[in-house]
């Protein structure tokens, strides 16, 4: 019975609450502008390509649109060869013929209002080196076909996200707790190395699983809501409000 109550006392304290105080931000925030008028202008994070000849990779995160935002978060990946003119941004999305969207918003701006937090960053050489490799990762996603798109609990935006830092173990980062999605299993393997190669990880289909990694921490996931710690770049993960600590970019 004590360890009953331990574990109901854990996820009202680790889920629930940090939810609740989420659904209370946001409704005392408003729900902004409606999402076809909402701000989805440039924050000003990329270099002008004319004045930086040099390759740039960066993967964005952002609180996503409407009452999903109390729970849930948008990612993209953005790139630029060196020497490109302009940059290119992958959306996964659920509007469209295909769900991924190349080119179809500002590489770096607003999710629909919502500043995004730069996940991931490099510049010359080493983004040169990463460019080829994110392309033939987005021509190689499965799950790219119409009606392949699921909010919950994936394949979605940040299950696309990750799936690409799979297959680039170079990218030795990971996605916030706020997305939902990150950890379905696009490839099926309910059991299987972490994206970024340093650690392990256990699915039940997204719906539940728990990541012990050097790069992710320990992450519990519940029902896509994900809670943990951050040893590496010390930090706490709350579902709803995200990380606290130090930057993992």
């Amino acid at each position: 019975m004590f360890v009953l109550k331990a574990c109901v006392a854990l996820i009202a304290l680790l889920y629930l609450l940090p939810l609740g105080i989420s659904a209370i931000i946001y409704f005392a925030d408003g729900t902004g502008a409606g999402w076809r008028t909402a701000d989805r202008s440039s924050i000003g994070a990329l270099p002008p390509p004319s004045r930086n000849p040099d390759a740039v990779v960066r993967i964005f995160s952002a609180q996503t649109v409407r009452w999903r935002g109390i729970f849930a978060s948008h990612s993209w990946i953005v790139f630029k060869p060196r020497g490109a003119s302009s940059y290119t941004r992958y959306d996964y999305t659920a509007w469209g013929e295909l769900p991924i969207r190349a080119n179809g918003f500002e590489p770096g701006g607003r999710w629909f209002g919502h500043t995004p937090q730069i996940i991931f960053a490099a510049d010359g050489s080493a983004a040169a080196a990463l460019v080829p490799k994110i392309e033939a990762a987005i021509a190689g996603y499965a799950w790219r076909n119409a009606g392949d798109y699921r909010a919950w609990p994936g394949p979605n935006s940040n299950t696309f996200v990750a799936a690409i830092i799979d297959a680039v173990p170079e990218i030795q980062t990971t996605l916030p707790p706020t997305a939902i999605g990150k950890d379905y299993p696009y490839d099926e393997r309910w059991f299987r190395i972490t994206p970024t190669g340093t650690g392990v990880r256990v699915t039940l289909g997204g719906y539940a699983g728990l990541t012990l990694g050097w790069v992710e921490g320990i992450e519990v996931n519940l029902l896509g809501a994900v809670a943990g710690i951050d040893i590496r770049r010390p930090a706490i993960k709350l579902p709803g409000l995200g990380r606290f600590g130090v930057s993992p970019a």
